[in-house]
């Protein structure tokens, strides 16, 4: 079975996006992306990547024009998308499980990403297919937004790091 890991960015209070989607509270952040738990050495270990719609729709809004991802993309929602021409994106209402199984066999021997958002990491957690989350939190409270993870999860600390003005936690997932 593949290796599946949430990986995110957070405030501190616990939201991945504020009220109107928005990410500027994060993007401003210095961090090094080659530091540690940093995005260059996460993203080499990839082989496949899920998210919902909001993500997605997210990538269409801010970039347009691109798409950052080499690897196969499921995209997990019941709206109606155009496809990126010459990207693998996958649109899907398939049940997490069949999802999971499609994105290891496409994965081959790398990890599986969950990129967003907090519920569908909280489903692939409820079907027993998530290993660990890695959050950034930045040093910002937001009051509100959509949540990290709306749901009760068992976390195992493993490890922490700062990286420039976000810290890293990573959780295995208490199965």
């Amino acid at each position: 079975m593949s290796f599946t890991t949430y990986y995110t960015a957070s405030s501190l209070d616990g939201f991945i996006a504020d009220a109107e989607h928005s990410l500027d509270w994060l993007l401003t952040r210095k961090n090094d992306s080659s530091g540690p738990m940093g995005y260059d050495n996460f993203i080499a270990e990839i082989g496949a990547i899920v998210m919902g719609a909001n993500t997605y729709q997210w990538l269409l809004d801010h970039e347009p024009e691109s798409w950052p991802y080499e690897m196969p993309a499921w995209v997990v929602t019941h709206r109606e998308f155009e496809a990126r021409p010459g990207r693998d994106i996958r649109f899907t209402s398939a049940a997490i499980p069949d999802i999971h199984r499609q994105m290891a066999d496409a994965a081959g021997d790398k990890k599986l990403w969950v990129a967003g958002g907090g519920g569908l990491a909280a489903e692939f957690a409820e079907h027993g297919l998530l290993d660990e989350i890695i959050v950034s939190f930045a040093p910002v409270t937001l009051g509100s937004g959509a949540p990290i993870f709306p749901a009760r999860q068992e976390l195992r600390p493993v490890e922490v790091a700062l990286n420039g003005e976000l810290t890293c936690a990573r959780y295995e997932v208490v199965k």
